[in-house]
Order: structure tokens, then sequence, then C-alpha cells
């Protein structure tokens, strides 16, 4: 019985991993990841140990540049006590701030969202008519 749970669960597994492959959320960087898991480190994805601070102060300036140029204050804000905690090899602020990002980053996306679909909803009520998307 165990069997057929862990089955379903890997099919619903490589379904929503097809699913953000298509929505373009993860690319190739990520397979590569996966292939590092083996028998000696099953969970090499899930548990990285945060220990390359440059790399992650490097990734977090072009966050932090991106967010400053659409004018996203409160990812940049994060990104800014990232960095810091970065500078620091201060892993529990590292940690903190990842959580602040993630936060502020899907708050920052649900409200773009709502904005350009309001966006949309009133071009279209004007006549203006976009594109089909495909």
């Amino acid at each position: 019985m165990l069997g057929l749970g862990a089955d379903r669960l890997w099919a619903d597994m490589n379904r929503l991993l097809a699913f953000l492959f298509h929505q373009g959320v993860l690319d190739e960087q990520f397979l590569q990841l996966q292939q590092l898991q083996d028998e000696s480190s099953p969970n090499f994805v899930t548990d990285r140990e945060l220990s390359d601070y440059k790399k992650m102060g490097i990734h977090v300036n072009q966050l932090m540049g991106s967010s400053s140029s659409i004018g996203a204050n409160r990812v940049r804000n994060v990104c800014v006590a990232f960095r810091a905690a970065t500078d620091q090899n201060n892993r529990a602020g590292c940690l903190r701030a990842l959580e602040m990002l993630e936060h502020e980053y899907c708050y920052l996306k649900n409200k773009l969202h709502e904005l350009f679909q309001i966006e949309q909803e009133r071009a279209l009520a004007a006549g203006v008519r976009y594109p089909a998307q495909n």
C-alpha cells in the first residue's frame, strides 16, 4: 500500500515539475541540481547548506538591482539586509532575509498580477485590444 502512495506522490511531483518548466519558473539548472542527488546525498536540492556567501551576495545584488529598476522598494530593502548578512557570513541573518524576501516577492507578484488584470480590463472596457498571447 505504501508503494502506491509513493507512486502517486512521484507522479504528482513530475506533473508539478513539468508545469513549472512550462511556465518558465524552473530551467535546466534545476535539473542539473537534481542530478547531483544520489544515495549519499538524497536531499541535495532541498538541504543545501548556506555556505557560499560570496556567491549568494552576487545573486542578491542582481535581485536588488532588478527590484530597484522596477521600483519594488520593499524587495530592494530586504535585499539590502540580505546583502549585509552575506557580507557578515551570517547564516541566521541570511535565513531570516530569505524568508522575508520570499514573503515580499510573493506579495509583490500577487499585487502586480492584480494590477495588470485591472489594467487589462480597463483597456478592454475602453476598446483597446491586446495581441493574443500564446
